[in-house]
């Protein structure tokens, strides 16, 4: 699946329309027909979507492009006179509309070399196919279980080929097939993927003999609805899979060879620019004619090292030398190239294996070993697609081995790779964060007359750190930047653009970049933005286009604007404050405005998002911080959107500042613990860390249910605070935590809420009280012995039963007596 395509080079176009007043929006760019055009011709082209009726200009990336006249067709759509050069580049290239109320989505229009013909239903009969000339673009539609066919003349010996760009054409989820027959229905080629087109299809063959050709087109899945269009280039032009090497050094002439043509391999010469170009690519002919299409290829500081055969092992690697590129193909299943080369100790390069990223069908694995065979390091995808990529530093002096293979062990005679060695170096982008997690909403920029639009920007720096300043040119008239530096622990960063009330309506494509504020670093940040066009299950990108400007556009004013009331003082650590927001409206304006906070500093954390109610002028917007918020002075604004006339209508604050600061006390706690009703205190030492004027008021939060306090006053000369808790016979029993104060300083006629200190209360079930005793009965006393003289005997001892009975005649004869 393709994940990304490569930027296109810059142009701008402006075209004006009579003005139409209405209040700033949101236009949508769904569909562009026809779909493309032979270079060198004039058409009228259709732009549909959302909200177009007042179209002024259309925004091309690529030059070639020129438009005469612009026409409302109905709200949601325009014609357009549009002429491509006859220097135009062939393949894709992103479009835009700018209205008077903004700018719409991306989409893509395609140029290629032949002429066009559209399809003429029905021709979905085998045996009554649609005749067409060699070497034109069929352009055509593929309905649900459709299937078009085609017939052609062809000698024997001619090459036909058929590319397809359907999915490419970032419509809908459709999945072209396509194949050459003979008369007789045999196929000679068929082709669902093909490497080259990403999920588009290439058949192409030699003809056998004289005679016709049936060309069939349709869903790999026998799918297809409205919007499955179709470009098919049909002829007997060359259409190589692979060109090889895959990339050479600037400015110089190389030769190359182009590979996958039933005709075999195509040698050319090549002058290849002077300066750098990431989009650069080749375009094959021959006499059957030119590809359609470009073969991506690879700009580069320094020459080509190029694998010689046999190089399957360690023993026979192909000696190269650094820092050229190695190029080489797995030319068939269970190939191993390896490439030995010397490398001194310290020195760190970054090893990047360029594959799929050509459109190759090899989905390498690279492994780096020392000269003696063992292993340093391997890998197999990196950097979010298939191709791999190491960083070595090198160990020592010395020799080291490259090996490269296919990850499934396949090869083939286009299955061509590059690996280039370059030395580690900063680096800098910028980019619009999503705001959805599918869709282009909000990566482009207009400002209403008279107001401001605040987005965040994404800031990645590799291989250094510090600060960075942006450093936009080519703005619309009328419009500034405002913008403080960004610091080095920030990666994302917000930015507002303000629209003077007389700014001219007009749009650009802006240059929007950054640079470091070492001025050692010579490098520039360049924005960068991808639209996903095409998804599929789990939401899978199909298909999407990148982008190296800003759209930027100056609109009609908007029917309110913001106004964020700047604190006059801090937000401390872990505490609090509310923001007012304040909208003006214009008379009649009365929708709700939804408020976002859309950049927060480290630490803070608010609610996604709150609303202005239905004719209502103001808000709270209440942030937070936690304890470890970064201490400073910090950009801040906020962000209203509100359904106008002509869809949604955006703008934001001024920016303002947010200080946040060391909490002004420090509080310790004691444990208290008590009974159910009963009183206890929880007793507070206070530390002041920073003045303040007149009392603070202490409240003490989370009290379990039933328990109270009252609110104390702390002056800046009070050491301790102590709350007299009260509980009840309902207080809950247990050990309660998160209990803690809530201070609010006041300065300049604003509160500073602080959130301080944490302890826990424990309360207890009373203990029982004590039981009455038990009554006892009186003892009676004991019979004193009488002792036997000495001259008598010892008298006789009772037994058991006599005693029981002497003893029950003595209790007798004493209740007797009671």
């Amino acid at each position: 699946m393709p994940r990304f395509v490569k930027p296109l080079l810059a142009a701008l176009l402006l075209v004006c329309l009579p003005q139409v007043v209405l209040h700033a929006a949101d236009p949508r760019l769904s569909s562009i027909v026809p779909r493309g055009a032979q270079r060198g011709t004039e058409l009228e082209v259709t732009f549909s979507g959302q909200r177009l009726q007042d179209a002024e200009e259309i925004l091309f990336y690529s030059p070639g492009f020129s438009v005469s006249k612009i026409e409302p067709v109905n709200a949601n759509a325009c014609k357009v006179a549009l002429a491509v050069a006859s220097d135009c580049r062939f393949g894709e290239h992103v479009m835009q509309v700018r209205t008077k109320s903004g700018i719409s989505d991306y989409h893509t229009f395609w140029v290629g070399p032949y002429p066009s013909v559209e399809e003429i239903e029905p021709n979905n009969v085998f045996e009554q196919p649609q005749p067409i000339e060699m070497n034109v673009t069929v352009t055509g539609v593929v309905q649900n279980e459709d299937v078009d066919y085609f017939v052609v003349e062809a000698k024997q010996g001619q090459r036909i080929t058929v590319e397809v760009e359907g999915l490419r054409l970032a419509e809908t989820t459709f999945d072209p097939y396509c194949a050459i027959l003979d008369t007789k229905r045999f196929e000679l080629a068929t082709s669902d993927d093909c490497p080259l087109l990403y999920q588009d299809s290439l058949a192409t063959i030699v003809a056998p003999e004289d005679g016709q050709y049936i060309i069939e087109i349709r869903d790999s899945s026998y799918g297809g609805n409205g919007a499955a269009r179709y470009r098919a280039h049909i002829g007997t032009f060359a259409r190589p899979t692979a060109v090889y090497p895959a990339g050479g050094p600037i400015g110089q002439e190389v030769e190359v060879t182009y590979l996958g043509m039933p005709t075999g391999p195509l040698a050319a010469k090549v002058q290849l620019p002077a300066e750098m170009n990431e989009n650069f690519g080749l375009l094959a002919e021959d006499a059957g004619g030119i590809a359609p299409s470009e073969n991506i290829f690879r700009l580069f500081p320094h020459g080509n090292a190029l694998e010689v055969e046999p190089n399957n092992d360690f023993a026979t690697a192909t000696a190269a030398e650094l820092p050229l590129a190695f190029n080489g193909i797995i030319q068939e299943p269970g190939d191993v190239d390896c490439f030995r080369f010397t490398a001194k100790q310290g020195q760190v390069y970054e090893i990047e294996c360029y594959a799929r990223r050509l459109r190759s069908a090899l989905d390498p694995v690279i492994n780096l070993y020392a000269g003696d065979g063992r292993g340093i390091a391997g890998n197999d995808d990196a950097r979010g697609n298939p191709d791999s990529y190491l960083r070595f530093q090198v160990p020592a002096d010395g020799e080291y081995i490259l090996r490269i293979t296919d990850h499934l062990g396949r090869g083939g005679l286009d299955f061509v790779y590059r690996v280039e060695f370059t030395s580690v170096s900063p680096n800098l982008r910028l980019s619009i964060p999503r705001v959805t997690r599918y869709g282009q909403e909000r990566q482009t920029i207009y400002v209403p007359r008279g107001t401001q639009v605040a987005t965040n920007f994404t800031i990645g720096r590799e291989n250094f750190g510090g600060d960075v300043v942006f450093t936009p040119s080519n703005l619309p008239e009328g419009v500034t930047v405002e913008a403080l530096p960004v610091p080095a622990s920030m990666g994302t960063w917000p930015v507002l653009f303000r629209a003077a009330a007389d700014a001219p309506i007009a749009g650009k494509l802006v240059d929007f970049t950054a640079r470091p504020v070492d001025e050692n670093l010579k490098i520039v940040g360049q924005f960068s933005n991808f639209a996903d066009m095409v998804r599929y299950q789990n939401n899978a990108i199909l298909w999407g286009r990148k982008v190296d400007r800003l759209a930027m556009a100056v609109i009609e004013e908007s029917p309110f604007t913001l106004e964020l009331v700047q604190p006059q003082v801090p937000i401390v650590q872990n505490g609090s404050m509310d923001l007012k927001v304040v909208a003006h409206r214009r008379e009649g304006f009365t929708a709700p405005i939804r408020i976002e906070f859309p950049f927060r500093a480290p630490g803070v954390s608010a609610p996604p998002a709150v609303t202005i109610a239905e004719g209502q002028n103001e808000i709270v917007y209440q942030l937070n911080t936690n304890g470890n918020a970064a201490v400073g002075k910090w950009p801040m604004f906020v962000l209203g959107i509100a359904n106008g006339d002509n869809g949604n209508v955006l703008v934001s604050s001024q920016m303002a500042t947010l200080e946040i600061a060391a909490p002004y006390l420090q509080f310790a706690f004691d444990r208290a613990a008590t009974e159910q009703g009963k009183p206890t205190a929880i007793t507070v030492k206070v530390t002041h860390t920073t003045p303040y004027e007149g009392e603070a008021l202490v409240k003490l939060v989370g009290l379990p249910h039933m328990t109270t306090t009252e609110e104390a006053k702390l002056t800046k000369e009070q050491e301790a605070l102590v709350f007299n808790v009260t509980t009840t016979a309902e207080s809950p029993v247990g050990k309660h935590k998160n209990i803690f104060c809530e201070v609010v300083v006041t300065h300049a006629g604003e509160p500073i809420v602080h959130r301080i200190g944490s302890t826990e209360l424990q309360i207890d079930k009373p203990l029982p009280p004590p039981k009455e005793p038990v009554a006892q009965p009186t003892p009676m006393p004991m019979p004193v012995a009488q002792q036997p003289a000495a001259d008598q005997p010892p008298p006789r001892q009772l037994t058991r039963l006599e005693k029981l009975r002497e003893e029950a005649e003595a209790r007798k004869a004493q209740q007797q007596k009671e």
